[in-house]
C-alpha cells in the first residue's frame, strides 16, 4: 500500500542551482532526495511545489511524494542530521492520495528585503542599495501592482505557460527597521521571474528612473522587454505556501 507524503522543508539558496533537481548542480531537491534515500535506503520521486530560482531562499516550500516506504519522524530526524545546514525538513505529514504540493496550494507569499545600511548580517539575504529611494513612490507603484492581473511583461523569456493571468492579495512595502525595506506581495500564482521583476521596475519609479504613468505603460505593453529583471536573487524569500482550510487534518 503506498502513502501520498507533504514534506515541509526551508532553505537558505545561496549555494543552490535552485529549487528543482538538476543534472550536474547542487540543488534543495537534489540534497534533500540525497538525506532520504540514504537513510530510508530506498529512492523517491518527489514532486516540488514552488520552484525557487538559484540563490532564492524559502521559510516554508513542500513536497510530497507517494511511496510504499513508511516514512516516520525518526528517518526526518536522521535526515537532518546528514543535511547541509542551510536546509533543513520540517515536517512530514501521510495526506490522502489524490492531493497535490503544487496544483492544490491556494496561494503563496514572497519578500523581499532591500536594505540601504551596509550590513553584513544582510548580505545572503537582502539586496544593498545605498542611493536614495522614494519610498512614497514605491508604495504607490506596489498598491498600483495589486489593482493588475496580467503579469505577461514580468515573466521571463522562453517559458511556456497557459496564462500570464494572476490575481494578488497582497502588494505593499513595509519599513522594517530603520533602514531595510521589505516588500510583501501574496497572490494565488507566480511566473518565473515575477517578483523580482516587479521590485527592480519598481525601483526604477522609487529612483525616478521611471514615472508611474510609464509603470503603468509597462503592463500595457505585455512585453518583458519592458521590464527590469535585475533584482539579486538574495533579497527574496519563498515565505508560506498556503492550502485549503483543513487539508492536512484528514488522511
Amino acid at each position: 500500500m503506498e502513502t501520498n507524503y507533504f514534506i515541509e522543508v526551508a532553505y537558505k539558496g545561496s549555494k543552490y542551482s535552485g529549487f528543482q533537481k538538476q543534472l550536474n548542480a547542487a540543488t534543495v531537491q537534489g540534497e534533500i532526495e540525497k538525506a532520504l534515500e540514504m537513510v530510508c535506503r530506498t529512492s523517491f520521486n518527489f514532486t516540488g511545489s514552488s520552484r525557487t530560482d538559484a540563490g532564492v531562499h524559502a521559510k516554508q516550500n513542500y513536497f510530497h511524494v507517494v511511496t510504499p516506504f513508511t516514512i516516520t519522524e525518526k528517518h526526518i530526524y536522521q535526515a537532518n542530521a546528514v543535511l547541509p545546514n542551510d536546509i533543513v525538513i520540517k515536517s512530514v505529514t501521510p495526506v490522502t492520495a489524490e492531493k497535490h504540493s503544487r496544483f492544490d496550494a491556494v496561494n503563496r507569499r514572497y519578500e523581499y528585503t532591500i536594505t540601504q545600511l551596509k550590513n553584513p548580517f544582510l548580505t545572503d539575504s537582502a539586496f544593498f542599495i545605498p542611493v536614495g529611494i522614494d519610498w512614497t513612490l514605491m508604495q504607490t507603484a506596489a498598491a498600483f501592482v495589486q489593482t493588475q492581473t496580467n503579469f505577461e511583461s514580468f515573466c521571463k523569456r522562453n517559458v511556456q505557460v497557459f496564462t500570464y493571468e494572476c490575481t494578488l492579495y497582497r502588494s505593499e512595502w513595509i519599513q522594517r527597521e530603520p533602514h531595510v525595506w521589505v516588500y510583501h506581495v501574496q497572490g494565488n500564482r507566480f511566473l518565473r521571474g515575477m517578483v523580482r521583476a516587479l521590485v527592480a521596475t519598481m525601483l526604477r519609479v522609487g529612483k525616478q528612473q521611471m514615472t508611474l504613468t510609464e509603470f503603468a505603460q509597462v503592463f500595457e505593453a505585455k512585453n518583458c522587454a519592458l521590464a527590469d529583471f535585475s533584482a539579486p536573487p538574495q533579497g527574496l524569500c519563498l515565505c508560506e505556501v498556503n492550502y485549503p482550510s483543513g487539508y492536512f487534518t484528514s488522511v
